[in-house]
């Protein structure tokens, strides 16, 4: 391999959410963080090496956004998807997340519905209560193999007052990633009875062996013109610090109101590091991408393996796509306090409470594989002693 991924990082004191502040967010700190889904490993070398180059410049002034660096994500989404999109539908956002709150803001009213699909990332939940609408469920259930959408039921909690969905594509925590016979028959319903759909696919760059990503809006050009579709590389080139990101809307009344509330806040422009890593990481950071799914698809394989064979009250899916497992523990037929405390306690491993993805979440825990396999194995140990006291 030309990227080294098993080295080991240290990343303490360097002002990270994941390794900062244990005591204050587990109360414990002698912890090993393997919750956020953010990776363990380098940047691209590529951008370190931009990176190096534009600080020995400088001065970081305002940034003009050229050409090129649209072109990144053009040819970027049409390379990995097959998508062909156009300069004026790429908007800038300053992530995913605020991202998500804009569309909440502009595309419903106060007290209307939003959709969406729990287990799901918790932030979904937050811009619709912040924003002062109403969420409305539809989960997801589970077939004995995988969860699955639940179409009647979706058909079901569609009502006058609601005019959105947010989709997470692939999804976060479970790991599914969505096949175009399912989106399709997700669109159907959204186009009947005329919503309007956020689709959330900052995953869609984590796909595995045997699956395809398909966005959302590539299904039909009803759903096109219905769908706002926010990407970013932050996830994929574990750079979500330089909080760059972009919105792809093709239906030009969607893109202007949009736009419109952007500008609005100002916040319609990037950091000069933003760009250079983006534009940096699409032009030149795809054989290190490569060869991370490799080594993610690895440590799944050696993630659920370990599980099976020592932990197997513990059961898990294999992903389709992301770099996260989602662990259920209901077989120990314990509390999810309970479990959370021999995790911290005992493990002194911090994963992700299911219960922070909603109500369905409760007894499930989710874990970020994105790191080096020694990492891994350290906290798969873990999760097994706290498992074994229970």
């Amino acid at each position: 391999m030309k990227y080294n991924f098993d080295e080991i990082v240290d990343r303490r004191n360097t002002d990270s959410i994941k390794w900062g502040n244990l005591k204050e967010t587990f109360g414990e700190e002698d912890i090993l963080p393997m919750w956020v889904a953010d990776m363990d490993f380098k940047a691209p070398t590529e951008v370190i090496e931009a990176f190096k180059e534009r600080v020995q410049h400088g001065v970081f002034g305002y940034t003009w956004i050229q050409d090129s660096f649209y072109d990144a994500i053009i040819n970027w989404v049409k390379r990995r998807f097959n998508w062909d999109i156009k300069k004026e539908w790429i908007l800038f956002i300053p992530g995913v997340i605020p991202g998500l709150s804009i569309g909440v803001r502009e595309l419903t009213n106060e007290g209307e519905k939003v959709l969406i699909q729990p287990p799901v990332y918790p932030p979904f939940y937050e811009v619709i209560n912040n924003n002062n609408r109403v969420i409305n469920k539809n989960p997801l259930k589970h077939n004995g193999k995988k969860f699955v959408m639940d179409y009647e039921d979706l058909e079901k909690k569609i009502d006058e007052e609601t005019k959105l969905m947010i989709l997470c594509n692939p999804h976060n925590p479970v790991g599914r990633v969505w096949t175009k016979e399912e989106l399709e028959i997700l669109g159907y319903i959204c186009v009947k009875n005329d919503l309007t759909i956020i689709c959330d696919e900052i995953h869609s760059d984590f796909i595995l062996k045997g699956y395809k990503h398909t966005p959302l809006a590539t299904i039909s050009k009803e759903l096109e013109q219905r769908t706002i579709t926010l990407m970013a590389p932050s996830k994929t080139f574990n750079i979500p610090g330089l909080a760059t990101a972009f919105a792809i809307i093709p239906n030009p009344d969607l893109r202007n109101k949009y736009q419109k509330a952007i500008k609005a806040l100002r916040i319609d422009n990037i950091t000069i590091f933003g760009a250079l890593g983006l534009e940096t990481a699409y032009n030149k950071g795809e054989e290190w991408l490569e060869e991370l799914l490799k080594y993610i698809e690895y440590n799944i394989d050696f993630a659920i393996d370990y599980i099976h064979k020592n932990i197997p009250e513990v059961e898990v899916d294999r992903p389709e796509g992301t770099y996260l497992l989602w662990l259920n523990f209901k077989k120990l037929n314990k509390t999810s306090d309970e479990i959370y405390k021999a995790l911290i306690e005992v493990g002194k491993v911090a994963l992700n409470d299911g219960r922070q993805y909603g109500e369905e979440g409760d007894g499930f825990f989710r874990l970020n594989v994105g790191c080096p396999k020694a990492t891994l194995e350290e906290g798969l140990r873990r999760i097994e002693k706290a498992v074994k006291s229970l």
